[in-house]
């Protein structure tokens, strides 16, 4: 959370002209609720079916996409070997610091509705380890610009797409 996904997948597809997934706007398109209506209404248990199946499909597709999945997407086996199987994974990554400034209040994101910074340092020691063994590449978005990161995710994923390809 915070370290610009969305905002950044969405201009790298524009740049690489490929569809954009983002499972929190195709959960809500699919179910007709939010995330924060989702996890109050049927608990974070529900939330992450959603989030599971919402991953699944974008990587079924057959379209050559970027797809920003969802953090928490890492826990979930079956989700990991998706994504491993799906493409090349790019971690744009953050200081815990950073992530909670960004992400302020927390105001939308049900995880963090008490102690936002707490919550975002203990689900980054949790998820870094994970993050570090899915990832063909990491990005440090610290002081870039949404378009100077998305610049050099485009690189980085034509540059793993080509390595896979040359030998292949």
């Amino acid at each position: 959370m915070g370290a610009g996904k969305t905002t950044i997948g969405r201009e790298v597809a524009r740049l690489m002209r490929r569809p954009f997934h983002d499972s929190d706007e195709e959960i809500l398109a699919r179910v007709g609720k939010t995330v924060p209506e989702i996890f109050h209404e049927r608990g974070e248990a529900a939330f992450r079916a959603e989030e599971k199946a919402a991953l699944a499909r974008a990587l079924a597709s057959g379209v050559p996409s970027v797809i920003a999945v969802a953090g928490g997407a890492v826990f979930d086996p079956d989700s990991r070997r998706r994504i491993r199987a799906g493409g090349v994974v790019i971690w744009l990554r953050a200081r815990p610091d950073l992530l909670a400034a960004r992400v302020g209040t927390g105001a939308g994101r049900p995880l963090l509705e008490h102690d936002p910074a707490a919550t975002i340092a203990r689900l980054d020691a949790m998820r870094r380890p994970l993050y570090r063994r899915l990832a063909d590449a990491r990005l440090d978005v610290e002081g870039l610009a949404p378009h100077e990161a998305a610049a050099r995710t485009r690189c980085l994923a034509n540059r793993l797409l080509a390595e896979r390809r040359s030998c292949a």
